[in-house]
């Protein structure tokens, strides 16, 4: 899978820079290179590639203003690229696919490659997926009337998630509604489930709690750390493109920069 990439920065360096960097990556092929945002609006519609190393701060026509010119087009995956880490919030609402520091580091930026492989695997898996639910329809309706109860949006996924979990905790058991659950906590071997008035310890790896868990309102912000997104009431940006989120209790959970995409499935 070649991954089809126009780089847009004003300045010559950075581009450079960012060029050199990508060449140990060889499923990246730049097939464009931009100096200004109408230079990049234009090329990015004419190409329609699949990821955009795009910088902010820009003369004239900024990064932002790059995304919101092609509203009418179906959009490639944005990178956005920066000396400066007060857009961070900015470009989460942007539904950027992550954020980097200038000068960008060569392992962050390898993270940052592998998060946009599994964006494309997955959108390539639902473009394949809804071809075969048109050509259901077409020859066999009911076969495709099951297969869209079954999705990922679909009453029988809903179904498959927990809507009670019990927790054996201090000789009781706690049957807890999980709708309650704010915030789930790795300690070795066992779950710390913390709802707004409680916390309860479950003797359970994370890896399995999670596959009980819908992963549409649970999601995990760090590798020790599962949160309710029901229950973020505000996203604090932080230095170096981190952030908290404030869940409904008050408490502030740091969002790791491998888990930063998660952010912007439900900031927009």
């Amino acid at each position: 899978m070649t991954i089809r990439t126009i780089l847009v920065d004003d300045e010559p360096l950075a581009i450079q820079g960012l060029e050199l960097r990508l060449q140990a990556h060889d499923d990246v092929e730049i097939i464009e290179k931009c100096m200004n945002g109408r230079e990049a609006i234009r090329a990015i519609k004419t190409h329609k590639p699949d990821l955009v190393f795009l910088d902010i701060q820009m003369p004239g026509f900024d990064g932002f203003s790059v995304v919101q010119g092609l509203m009418e087009v179906e959009p490639p995956l944005f990178v956005f690229c920066t000396a400066y880490s007060d857009h961070a919030l900015r470009a989460f609402e942007a539904q950027a696919v992550d954020y980097l520091m200038k000068p960008v580091d060569e392992s962050r930026l390898g993270d940052t490659l592998d998060r946009v492989r599994q964006r494309l695997a997955e959108k390539r898996g639902a473009n394949e997926t809804e071809k075969l639910k048109e050509a259901l329809a077409e020859h066999a309706p009911e076969a495709a009337a099951d297969l869209t109860a079954d999705g990922p949006g679909g009453e029988h996924a809903s179904s498959r998630f927990e809507k009670l979990i019990n927790i054996k905790d201090r000789g009781q058991i706690f049957r807890v509604d999980v709708d309650t659950i704010e915030l789930i906590e790795a300690a070795g071997d066992y779950m710390v489930i913390k709802t707004g008035d409680n916390s309860l310890v479950l003797r359970e790896t994370m890896k399995d709690l999670e596959k009980r868990l819908d992963p549409r309102r649970f999601q995990r912000v760090h590798r020790s750390t599962i949160v309710n997104l029901d229950l973020v009431k505000q996203v604090k940006p932080h230095t170096n493109g981190e952030c908290f989120l404030v869940l409904d209790s008050g408490a502030q959970v740091k969002v790791s920069r491998s888990y930063r995409d998660v952010v912007a499935r439900f900031v927009h």
